[in-house]
């Protein structure tokens, strides 16, 4: 085959007979064998579709199961598949029930409390949070893949319902539309969630980075905070904006309002709150006192306001709420009218943030349990879920961190734990709503000052920057756009920023010189490794990026930079000439015409100052593209190589022979 052996090959590629010994070299141990740079496999546009589409929709492939099975085997993986329950029901026994029971009613003690006051916080009537803790549990339970996922109302989406919807609609001045209003965004949420794991699209909401959630849920628990200060201070005209200034501003201008009963109530059952769960935190055995410490202070507080209800006015109470199973709201929904778009909207952005929440707290628990949760299969759980519970009166519901720990550390075993939960909040919407009367609005302020207080991650503020500063200036503008601007546009710079830096290593991709780690046939970054060293004669660049149009321009200018440095350092130094520059692209994963046409103009631009360009170690779809493009012929026969150093190897051989 002779020297000729690397050319780009259609067929079996076989090691070639050129041998290249260390002395000829200097560098590379004995012995050195020229590889030829293989084509893929060849396949048509249609196989390339298909498998192109298989990759990006169906990573898991999750009907593996099906294969070699008859079709009454293939009906039950497949129901197994799309209703889990079929799955794990199978091999249920009374050990399991015990335990999902016991963490039922644990979780129920504090989804009571917690469903009433984040209903608050959407500006909905404390009743709703309760029938959302009912119906979405026992759906989610049948469709769900997370054995640990406590299911129900949480924080953040309420905050971002109440914060949009009442840009456009007053919660105290149209009740009846406000509602309609949430029960429609409800609607959407649920439809948006579904349809993503329908259609498989749940990459999307990966543009809600870490970082960028870090900050939006610390800036949102401090805007939610601050606005329970109108319970905690018994104030009774208060700001309905959602940014920091105003909310302080009316806190400072309604002094004369503060009752210093609901002060006493509210600040001491929020000292009870947050040292119970200090303790739970401390000693993750007592879980069970963070759990039932929101349930005891809702009892103690009913029970201090009702014995004193003839000597304590000033204090507001819940109030009337109605017994009796979820009421149908099918026929509330808003789907036409001025305030539409605002609804999908809310929806759309609730969908996200709750989507987001309850699959990072599945995978996080599931990684606990070493079993895996199904990304596609939540999207459609939690989504189905909501659109059942828009005919339900219920809002947007998700999985909740601060419940699905409860239930990880009461030992829940499968989602039974869920039914369990909704049969406890049956049970009180038919028989113990009277006792919820005189339960004063102070403790549910505190409830969720106690709730949202674990959303303010410090620790995880610092770690961003100290190891990536975009990622923190995404966290910060997220945390600052919600203190300042307001939830949603706060959410939106947030990912506006994470967008920026996405685009920002697409169009400015790293690039590097390497050089030689002696006795080895290892090339790295010189800047790197101090034993690397430079090759007489050579330039090796490495790309680390796919080449396409949004970089292609920058690569050029930044390559023949590297070139004029590396001229300059060779007068310098009173090196060796340069004249070869090898680019490696080991980590060009892919690239179009306009990278192509790039590479070409840039081996022209090398050829005018007598330089030669060799590519190394192209990925098989990058070296299918070139040859289409018959680029490769015009590197011949020694331009395209399996490795730098076989790169190297060879081309020194080939100037050793010339006279």
């Amino acid at each position: 085959m002779g020297v000729n052996s690397n050319r780009v090959e259609h067929v079996a590629c076989l090691e070639t007979t050129v041998t290249i010994s260390s002395a000829e070299v200097g560098v590379m141990p004995p012995p050195m064998q020229i590889h030829k740079v293989c084509l893929p496999p060849k396949l048509t546009t249609l196989q390339k579709l298909k498998h192109r589409l298989i990759e990006i929709f169906f990573p898991d492939d999750p009907l593996y199961r099906c294969k070699n099975q008859t079709w009454f085997m293939k009906l039950i993986i497949c129901l197994q598949f799309f209703f889990p329950i079929f799955q794990w029901g199978s091999e249920y026994n009374v050990t399991l029930l015990k335990s999902d029971v016991i963490a039922g009613l644990t979780i129920a003690s504090l989804a009571i409390p917690q469903g009433i006051s984040y209903a608050k916080l959407a500006n909905l009537p404390p009743i709703v949070g309760l029938y959302s803790s009912f119906v979405p549990p026992l759906i989610y339970s049948i469709l769900g893949s997370s054995r640990h996922l406590a299911v129900g109302p949480v924080s953040i989406a309420s905050l971002v319902m109440g914060s949009m919807l009442s840009e456009a609609v007053s919660p105290t001045e149209d009740q009846i539309l406000y509602l309609r209003l949430a029960f429609t965004a409800t609607f959407f949420a649920g439809l948006f969630q579904a349809s993503l794991g329908l259609l498989r699209l749940g990459f999307i909401i990966d543009f809600l980075s870490k970082a960028t959630l870090v900050g939006f849920m610390a800036g949102a628990a401090v805007i939610v905070s601050l606005q329970q200060l109108k319970g905690l201070l018994g104030i009774v005209h208060f700001t309905s904006k959602m940014q920091i200034i105003p909310v302080v501003s009316s806190v400072i201008s309604t002094k004369d309002e503060w009752s210093w009963q609901t002060i006493v109530m509210g600040f001491g059952f929020l000292f009870f709150l947050l040292t119970a769960r200090h303790i739970s935190n401390r000693n993750p055995k007592l879980f069970w006192v963070s759990a039932a410490a929101p349930l005891t202070s809702v009892i103690l507080s009913t029970l201090i306001v009702f014995l004193l209800k003839s000597k304590v006015h000033g204090i507001p109470i819940i109030g009337h709420l109605p017994k009796g199973l979820n009421p149908p709201s099918l026929n509330m929904l808003y789907l036409s009218g001025p305030h539409l778009a605002v609804a999908i909207k809310t929806g759309i952005v609730t969908g996200i943030l709750s989507l987001t929440e309850g699959i990072a707290v599945g995978r996080t628990f599931a990684a606990l349990k070493n079993y895996q949760v199904d990304g596609n299969k939540e999207m459609m759980a939690i989504g189905v879920m909501n659109i059942a519970g828009t005919c339900s009166s219920c809002y947007v519901t998700t999985g909740s961190f601060s419940r699905s720990a409860v239930s990880y550390n009461a030992g829940a075993q499968t989602a039974v734990s869920n039914i369990v939960m909704a049969s406890a909040v049956l049970v009180t919407l038919l028989f113990l709503m009277p006792l919820f009367y005189y339960t004063p609005n102070v403790i549910l302020a505190a409830i969720i000052i106690t709730a949202v207080i674990g959303l303010i991650d410090y620790q995880a503020a610092l770690k961003l920057w100290k190891v990536d500063k975009l990622d923190f200036m995404a966290c910060f503008c997220s945390f600052v756009g919600v203190l300042f601007i307001s939830v949603p546009l706060g959410l939106a710079i947030a990912v506006a920023v994470s967008v920026f830096k996405i685009l920002l290593h697409v169009t400015r991709p790293n690039t590097l010189i390497l050089g030689n780690i002696r006795g080895t046939q290892i090339y790295q970054n010189l800047n790197r490794y101090r034993e690397a060293s430079r090759i007489p004669s050579f330039l090796i660049l490495a790309v680390e990026s796919p080449i396409y149009f949004a970089n292609s321009t920058y690569l050029q200018e930044r390559i023949l930079r590297w070139v004029r440095e590396e001229e300059e350092w060779v007068k310098e130094n009173n090196g060796s000439a340069l004249k070869c520059v090898i680019l490696d692209m080991t980590a060009v994963t892919a690239i179009d015409t306009s990278g192509i046409d790039t590479v070409c103009e840039i081996k022209k631009m090398l050829e005018k100052r007598s330089l030669k360009l060799v590519l190394a170690n192209p990925v098989g779809s990058v070296t299918e593209k070139l040859d289409q493009s018959e680029i490769t012929e015009s590197f011949g026969p020694h331009g395209i190589y399996l490795s730098v150093g076989e790169a190297v190897a060879h081309i020194s051989s080939l100037w050793r022979a010339q006279p």
